[in-house]
């Protein structure tokens, strides 16, 4: 499921207008973007936690031209899955 499956389920699921549901996602997703810039952290219970882990700068390699470039420093989210969600997944509930 992408983005516009997500608004267009809850669209349907709880008749709000395409409006409403895109303002509702936007909503959820700009409120995980800024608790992830605060603090690096979200834990939603029976599905995972969202983190946010440090990646130190490198030197990468262009594969196009085969060579070296210096990648900078980057922060990026990670999301762990939580153990209801794998046992659901995997048919065990």
């Amino acid at each position: 499921m992408n983005k516009s499956g997500l608004i267009e389920a809850l669209s349907k699921k709880e008749g709000l207008t395409e409006k409403k549901a895109i303002d509702v996602v936007s909503l959820i997703f700009k409120g995980f973007t800024d608790e992830l810039k605060k603090t690096g952290r979200i834990e939603i219970r029976g599905l995972g936690s969202f983190v946010v882990r440090d990646y130190q700068a490198y030197t990468g390699r262009n594969p196009k031209t085969g060579k070296n470039i210096k990648v900078a420093s980057k922060k990026l989210p990670f999301f762990k899955v939580g153990k209801e969600l794998k046992e659901r997944v995997d048919g065990k509930k």
